[in-house]
């Protein structure tokens, strides 16, 4: 009998390698494809500055602007590789699905876990990154230089004007064709659940550094423009009448004067000191981007504002789906207050609502503010139960204050003030976003480094680890040293939310677990050591909310998320087309300032129109499901398991040390880390202070420079919401994420 099915199964074997090897080769021209137009439109942009490569763009703008596809060409020399790469990500991030963890044969350096420099104005700067800022840097030394040769040609054409006036207005407008170059990018890292950002596994909270990098480097060099102008102005002594000069078929003055002020207004409050000194000042500020690109489209025009649509108009995508599914209030399921001063908050979310152990999610609590959204990192694992994910929130500003405050009042009898379910306390939630993939899992060795409520994500990686190894899921982790500083011992149960060995009761025949404690600010145990309150965090919340969390989200389902990126990129095309064939060109309509005003309301309106299609038909694929889901889950009679709270068990299977009035000695430990694990990679995630961040990058890199061939090499990762700065509070840093409100 068995001899008769050896040719069918054969024959399934061999169309499963034709089919897998068809999909690896699709993968492959993907890639090579969007690699080699991303390096074409960098190439472009470098060498633009060159008078071949200029004459070229201008001639091709010229003849195209006057056709009827209007700003569609100057659109696709500029921003096409943006869309054509969006294109082919969603068919890549599409084939790709869940991909194979798979170990790495030998240890090697990979640049962008590789810090190089850990101490400076930018932060920790991993090889990868420094390169692109090396680029960068020649980029504006070569724009610069060969503008300033050509600005010094024209001279002898408008000497009439005199050398010093023409070399300020020619400088000027240079100056201000860099920063165009450099507002392409900026909006880019700031779109959440952008395609891109999945595309290149660039988590939200490292992208913002990004922006922040070019929006300095933006604002530099349009203040330079405004300057060279301004400066020639007085030369003339025209200044007032050229400020509110507002030419039709030129560049318009006052437009381009607002547009800077808002611009302005929004740097220096963006600056550090300002920052951390009043961070709600720099959110309301923030929201002149508004303004600024209003007015800077009056300003430049049709033509030179096409130049930036690509970037800004995916951005208006993702902000126009984030403001969907923020509207919605979700149960929480959960809401309890712990000794250490913590707040542990469990939400329900639909099961198709992906998330990995590194993700972020940000919060809106509207019986405290309307406007504050604060981001923090999960800390349930997408393996414990399809219906719920949770957060801690560490209480130290005024918004977790309140919050701590309204957790208390619903329930003043429970000392451990337990919410139940379907409770009054409602929130939005927006996300998550993070990662596309889970490079925690990427490594045989993990070191996981925390500081206070840093310990929050880590807690996540350890459940997803535990239940992969319980459930036989792919897992590549077998040693896990974590490494936890706290203030005092009050945070200690934070760590003992999860109950290890009832997760996966023989962790330690696969698991080689390593847990370091300590405790900074006591010199001796509490006298009550040894019956250490611990709390399990809810473990199964598998029974259906009626209110759960959004799956209107970038990061979500691949189809309808590139689907929303296509639908409205053609009907914006196609807006434009129809717009000139309409109305410019039959009402002869020439006003540059008008017609970039034309161009902004046409993305604008696409997004809402096109975009709104998607997501109305994604909301209601997405609720049907659900509904269906919670039908079949309701049917099945699988109730809410209810958090309990128990003594530490004393049965632990692997090292947990805790140690009193001292900080950990990173050179130290890493160095026995070292010497015990060998040749191997080690993955090295970091959650805490900056200050914390710094000086594990600093061992990673001293690790790595003096590595010896059968020393490990160390790989450099952060965890942390860089969007402000640390603060002090007393000798210790306070993570941002916690201690300044965020907002949407």
């Amino acid at each position: 009998m068995s001899s008769d099915h050896e040719p069918l199964l054969h024959s399934t074997k061999q169309e499963d390698y034709e089919t897998h090897l068809l999909l690896k080769l699709t993968r492959w021209f993907l890639k090579f494809a969007m690699s080699f137009v991303f390096i074409a439109w960098v190439c472009f942009l470098f060498l633009l500055p060159s008078e071949s490569v200029s004459q070229f763009s201008e001639k091709y703008v010229e003849s195209t602007s006057g056709s009827v596809f209007w700003v569609t060409g100057s659109l696709f020399l500029f921003g096409g590789p943006i869309f054509i790469i969006a294109f082919l990500a969603i068919l890549y991030l599409r084939i790709s699905g869940e991909q194979q963890l798979k170990k790495p044969k030998h240890a090697t350096f990979r640049l962008w876990t590789f810090p190089v420099i850990v101490d400076g104005p930018f932060g920790v700067v991993t090889a990868a990154e420094l390169i692109v800022i090396l680029l960068a840097v020649v980029y504006l030394i070569w724009a610069v230089s060969g503008y300033a040769i050509q600005n010094y040609n024209l001279i002898p054409y408008y000497e009439s004007q005199g050398k010093r006036n023409v070399m300020l207005k020619h400088t000027g407008l240079r100056f201000g064709s860099i920063g165009l170059i450099c507002l392409v990018f900026l909006f880019l890292p700031v779109a959440r659940g952008s395609i891109l950002l999945r595309l290149t596994n660039i988590p939200f909270e490292h992208a913002t550094r990004y922006h922040v990098w070019l929006g300095h480097l933006t604002m530099t060099l349009f203040t330079l423009h405004g300057l060279c102008y301004f400066y020639s102005w007085i030369l003339e002594d025209r200044v007032l009448h050229q400020v509110i000069n507002w030419k039709n078929n030129s560049i318009a003055n006052l437009p381009g004067v607002i547009s800077l002020s808002a611009g302005l207004l929004m740097w220096v409050t963006s600056l550090p000191p300002v920052r951390r000194l009043n961070f709600e000042l720099f959110y309301y500020t923030h929201q002149l981007y508004v303004v600024f690109i209003v007015f800077f489209a009056m300003h430049v025009g049709d033509i030179m504002f096409s130049v930036i649509a690509a970037g800004l108009f995916l951005y208006m995508l993702d902000r126009f789906l984030r403001f969907f599914q923020s509207r919605k209030t979700v149960d929480i399921l959960s809401a309890k207050c712990l000794p250490s001063g913590t707040l542990e908050l469990v939400f329900s979310k639909p099961q198709d609502l992906q998330y990995n152990a590194l993700s972020w999610v940000f919060v809106q609590v509207r019986d405290i503010s309307w406007l504050q959204w604060h981001p923090f990192s999960v800390s349930s694992s997408p393996l414990n139960g399809g219906h719920h994910v949770s957060i801690l929130i560490k209480v130290l500003g005024n918004w977790t204050k309140k919050l701590k405050g309204h957790v208390l009042a619903v329930s003043e009898e429970d000392a451990d003030a337990l919410i139940q379910p379907n409770s009054k306390l409602k929130a939005s939630v927006e996300g998550p976003y993070g990662h596309e993939l889970p490079y925690h899992l990427m490594y045989e060795n993990l070191v996981l480094v925390a500081g206070g409520i840093g310990i929050s994500p880590f807690l996540a990686i350890l459940s997803d680890i535990l239940h992969r190894v319980k459930d036989s899921k792919p897992c590549i982790p077998r040693n896990v040293s974590i490494i936890w500083a706290v203030r005092t011992s009050e945070e200690l149960p934070l760590l003992h939310s999860l109950d290890l060995n009832s997760i996966s009761p023989y962790l330690y025949n696969k698991l080689n677990l390593e847990i370091h404690t300590y405790v900074t600010q006591e010199s001796e145990p509490p006298l009550e050591e040894g019956v250490v309150q611990k709390y399990v965090s809810p473990g199964d919340f598998s029974s259906p909310s009626r209110s759960g969390m959004s799956g209107l989200v970038g990061t979500g389902n691949i189809i309808w998320a590139g689907a929303y990126v296509l639908v409205p990129t053609i009907g914006f095309l196609v807006s434009l087309t129809l717009l000139n064939i309409l109305y410019i060109n039959p009402y002869n309509i020439s006003y540059r300032w008008y017609k970039g005003l034309l161009l902004l309301i046409c993305m604008v309106t696409s997004v809402i129109i096109f975009g709104g299609l998607v997501i109305g038909l994604w909301d209601r694929k997405t609720s049907s499901k659900g509904k269906y889901q919670d039908e079949k889950k309701a049917a099945t009679g699988i109730q809410h398991n209810e958090s309990t709270s128990h003594k530490t068990s004393s049965n632990e299977t692997f090292v947990n040390t805790i140690q009193y009035g001292q900080r950990p000695d990173i050179k130290e430990l890493f160095g026995n880390i070292a010497s015990r694990w060998g040749n191997v990679d080690i993955g090295v995630i970091v959650c805490g202070p900056s200050t914390l961040r710094t000086s594990v990058a600093k061992e990673c890199r001293s690790k790595n420079f003096g590595r010896r061939s059968n020393s490990p090499v160390f790989h450099f990762n952060s965890h942390s919401f860089d969007l402000s700065l640390p603060t002090k509070r007393g000798n210790e840093s306070v993570l941002p994420s916690q201690e300044k409100a965020k907002w949407h």
